[in-house]
């Protein structure tokens, strides 16, 4: 095709709100006329199934909830006045409670000025937060945020690291912990690893601790009987994953003093942009047909996000586990076996110029590709680094130098752009996502909003959990004596998993705590461990 084709091409099909200040091209994907106009009775199915879900209806069926994250932004549409109560509430106390804290009303135990935020979650509990972060934070802000995102004891002392070396000690840190039910492990662990460190300094965890939890969780309960600072809540019509615009994200966005009403706004008026029932004037589907058409409605291609913002070098991430976790299902809604997801990785440009981008180019095409730029450089005026091209000059070039490269070599791609990184965007980006989420979800006929591979694995991680205490007590009852994998899994009745307790002693070998020795074999699957007491 010529560049004259593709210009045409690019002035069809361009999609541009002035109100949102968001452009999108999909003039690199080659899709049809054709194509639109077979998709679109699909199409008004995904807007009349939208137009359900936030009129209250049961959308997730398999768990029976509600789903409302769109409330958030815009609580009077919510099917319920309490409902609306509460959000409204809930932003409000959000507020107040980050201005006290601000302002030096709310204090640590010690009577100090609360400079950090470590944020306790994981997954959406943690990503969304990070993000936010990360893409409108400044060396300004009057709190810095910091996070335990997994139960990686040496991951929380490097972070734990970093706030006793960030000039504002532990005791000046709030500590907000993140859990719909209270009882996931990995939050649950932070938690205990957080309150050690505060008691080691001589510091209550309770009075430097907030929950943010469903009512009468296990955490609730905990911050209830503990008196903990503050309790926020999360509701069962909310998941993780779409949380951003909950107290999940807004709370630590206000503490750390980014513009959460701004977010709202953005992420409102996106909404709105998209109940448009047009969807070549509806931002959202238009990311969502064109999912469908690169991947055939079957995820046969993954999805390669390529932002050219270093502030945008964790959207990928954020965006890996929102589409991901929400399209990634064994089965339909009719209960018939699909397998579908679409697989979704990235970083920013250009530096994977000099990373992947030479298999995108080369290799297998197996891909489709979303760049996202910036239009404004940054606040303020820049330098002049060669004649008059600037840094941000060559950011730029590099994005549509590799744009052309890979149109140039058969591969498909499309472009989001915005004016600029600031919270109304942000808000912007984060409901443009979920907003198409849920659009191809309702295209390929699978339920968004649930996570059946993810229990999979807790229950199976609980089930390693007990393997492990027969293990170790099998090791104590005889201590002294040496076993080896197969031995121990013999003795307790654990013949089959004989690997696994395999590598549950090796382990225990490698940590102190456990005071198990490892007494090398001809082959290290048959060493033998003992326990020294």
């Amino acid at each position: 095709m010529k560049n004259t084709d593709y210009w045409k091409r690019y002035k069809k099909y361009l999609y541009v709100s002035e109100t949102l200040g968001l452009i999108i091209d999909i003039s690199r994907m080659k899709f049809t006329d054709a194509y639109m106009k077979k998709m679109e009775p699909l199409v008004q199915k995904a807007f009349d199934d939208m137009q359900k879900l936030e009129s209250g209806t049961i959308a997730n069926p398999d768990e029976g909830r509600m789903v409302g994250h769109y409330w958030l932004r815009n609580a009077a549409l919510a099917p319920d006045k309490a409902i609306t109560v509460e959000i409204e509430d809930t932003l409000s106390a959000i507020k107040e409670f980050s201005h006290a804290v601000h302002t030096g009303k709310i204090v640590s135990e010690n009577g100090a000025t609360f400079k950090n935020v470590l944020v306790i979650g994981i997954g959406g509990s943690a990503l969304g937060p990070q993000f936010a972060a990360s893409a409108i934070g400044t060396p300004n802000d009057p709190m810095t945020v910091y996070f335990f995102d997994n139960t990686d004891p040496d991951g929380m002392d490097f972070v734990l690291g970093q706030v006793n070396q960030s000039g504002h000690t532990l005791g000046q840190t709030l500590s907000l912990v993140i859990s719909k039910s209270g009882s996931t492990l990995e939050t649950r662990n932070g938690m205990l690893e957080a309150k050690r460190a505060y008691e080691s300094m001589g510091l209550n965890f309770a009075k430097h601790a907030v929950a943010v939890t469903g009512k009468d969780s296990k955490l609730d309960k905990i911050a209830t009987t503990e008196g903990w600072l503050k309790r926020f809540p999360m509701w069962d019509w909310v998941g993780g994953r779409t949380s951003e615009t909950s107290a999940v994200g807004l709370l630590p966005a206000a503490l750390q003093g980014l513009d959460i009403d701004s977010i709202l706004k953005g992420a409102r008026q996106c909404d709105e942009a998209t109940r448009t029932r047009n969807p070549m004037e509806n931002p959202s589907a238009i990311l969502a047909l064109m999912w469908h058409y690169a991947t055939k409605g079957k995820g046969t291609k993954d999805m390669v996000i390529l932002p050219y913002k270093d502030r945008l070098s964790l959207f990928t991430k954020y965006l890996q586990q929102l589409i991901m976790e929400s399209l990634g299902k064994e089965k339909d809604l009719d209960g018939n076996i699909v397998h579908q997801g679409i697989s979704v990785y990235g970083n920013k440009g250009s530096t994977d110029q000099h990373a992947y981008i030479q298999q995108l180019r080369d290799g297998v095409n197996n891909f489709f590709v979303t760049f996202v730029e910036v239009l404004k450089d940054r606040e303020g005026e820049s330098m002049f680094v060669e004649g008059d091209f600037t840094t941000g000059d060559y950011l730029s070039a590099f994005a549509l130098g590799t744009r052309s490269a890979l149109t140039g070599s058969d591969r498909e791609s499309m472009t989001i752009t915005i004016e600029k990184i600031d919270a109304f965007s942000l808000g912007i980006l984060i409901a443009l996502y979920e907003r198409a989420v849920g659009f191809y979800a309702s295209l390929i006929n699978i339920n968004a909003y649930h996570q059946p591979g993810v229990e999979a694995g807790k229950k199976a991680a609980g089930s390693v959990v007990t393997l492990q205490h027969a293990v170790l007590n099998h090791l104590r009852n005889n201590k002294g004596k040496a076993f080896n994998a197969d031995e121990t899994a013999a003795a307790i009745g654990a013949v089959d998993d004989a690997e696994l307790v395999f590598k549950i002693l090796l382990r225990a070998s490698h940590n102190a705590e456990r005071k198990v020795i490892i007494k090398n074999g001809k082959h290290i699957t048959s060493s033998r461990f003992q326990y020294t007491g």
